[in-house]
């Protein structure tokens, strides 16, 4: 099927065609001609589906003859990173119409974000928080919209923004037309949905576990002390241009990009401490290959769009299999090779089990480097012996530098 047979005006295909897009993804094919018709739509899908494109081209035709003053239509996101990625995405679909949209969230002055709103708005995009702010302040009124878009509505629960998204929901009208996306449905994004929606059709696509079966997969068994080094260690591969790496907290992603610096490997971070200044030049150096490096949280990574990203690597294992699935969906996009590192350690071996059951593969374990760990069989087995186990790895590996474990280096 190509973008012509979802009944898309001239204007957003000549767009469409701009930005290089011949075929609608499977997303964007199933929830395009629902939202054309004006129905509630609930959609299961994760990041890296085409899932902005699958609501801003439904949303830009049908407010395209529009004349009524006022937000016609709000996309509320979880995160500064995602909604300027969809500000961008109605930039570029709507270069060929005449409807005006923008975007606001936090960390940056409020002032001037007000003065946009006041120039007049058709569209806009935002953050829980800074929209409630713009509401409280009444220097934005909710009271025209007619399309409601909530985007990675589990990840509002992640970050705890469920109440402010109750709150933003009591401020606009009943009678509207609501898009729904979430990647996972627990029990509270269910309860939401229900809520919200009237009369809705479901497109479920790209189930959580099989993205995982696209990205070429390699377990490095580590000792948490020895992360650093290994990391190091991978690093000297020239083949290696550029990696996403992730880590568990604000703390320990600032920690790695200071190791990094150290052994003069270019790196930054992103994370909620960030201002929105500095996450976008670290997003902005790594894209044009000024770092080598971006190490981020998990909550300021959504949202981050790289193509032909070829590296990710989990410097922590998450505790959660469906966060794993979305950190490596990160790579191998767009039908592109990726390759996802995760380094692990006794404590994240059983985060290990949960996603090898979640995806339903057994990942390859790479022990064939410096910095082996041998996982303890049982918590009988004492730590000395680990230690001594660890220690007999890490000398035979000196020893041996077989060229083996070369070619295994080239494979993963």
């Amino acid at each position: 099927m190509s973008f012509e047979n979802l009944n898309l005006s001239r204007s957003l295909l000549r767009a469409i065609e701009t930005e290089g897009y011949t075929q609608p993804t499977p997303i964007q094919e199933q929830s395009i001609p629902i939202a054309l018709n004006k129905r509630d739509l609930l959609a299961i899908a994760q990041t890296g589906t085409g899932k902005t494109a699958a609501f801003a081209l439904p949303i830009l035709q049908l407010l395209e003859n529009n004349n009524r003053k006022g937000i016609k239509a709000l996309i509320v996101s979880p995160t500064r990173e995602l909604a300027i990625q969809i500000s961008e995405s109605f930039v570029a679909y709507g270069k060929y119409s005449s409807l005006k949209q923008a975007v606001v969230f936090g960390g940056v002055p409020i002032g001037n974000q007000i003065s946009a709103l006041k120039k007049g708005v058709d569209i806009l995009i935002a953050t829980p928080g800074r929209l409630l702010d713009l509401v409280n302040q009444k220097a934005v009124s909710l009271s025209q919209i007619e399309i409601f878009v909530l985007d990675e509505a589990d990840r509002m629960l992640d970050m705890g923004f469920i109440n402010d998204v109750k709150k933003i929901i009591t401020k606009i009208p009943e009678k509207r037309q609501t898009l729904f996306f979430s990647a996972t449905m627990p029990q509270e994004i269910t309860g939401l949905a229900n809520g919200i929606l009237t009369n809705p059709l479901k497109v479920e696509v790209t189930p959580v576990s099989t993205t995982a079966e696209k990205v070429t997969q390699a377990i490095y068994p580590v000792a948490k002390k020895d992360k650093a080094s290994l990391l190091i260690h991978l690093l000297k591969d020239p083949q290696i241009k550029s990696v996403l790496v992730f880590s568990r907290t604000k703390y320990g992603a600032d920690k790695i990009v200071k190791i990094l610096g150290r052994v003069s490997i270019q790196a930054a971070a992103i994370h909620g401490n960030k201002s929105q200044n500095a996450r976008q030049k670290a997003l902005s150096s790594f894209k044009t290959g000024k770092i080598r490096v971006l190490v981020a949280t998990d909550i300021a990574a959504r949202g981050i769009d790289i193509d032909q990203l070829n590296y990710v690597l989990n410097y922590d294992l998450p505790n959660q299999p469906e966060t794993y699935v979305h950190r490596i969906g990160r790579t191998g996009r767009a039908g592109l090779s990726g390759t996802a590192w995760s380094f692990c350690d006794q404590e994240e071996k059983p985060y290990l089990d949960d996603i090898n059951k979640l995806t339903g593969q057994n990942i390859r374990i790479v022990e064939d480097h410096p910095y082996a760990l041998v996982f303890t069989p049982t918590l009988a087995t004492s730590k000395t012996q680990q230690k001594s186990n660890n220690k007999n790895r890490k000398q035979n590996f000196r020893k041996s530098r077989k060229p083996q474990y070369k070619e295994k280096k080239r494979h993963v």
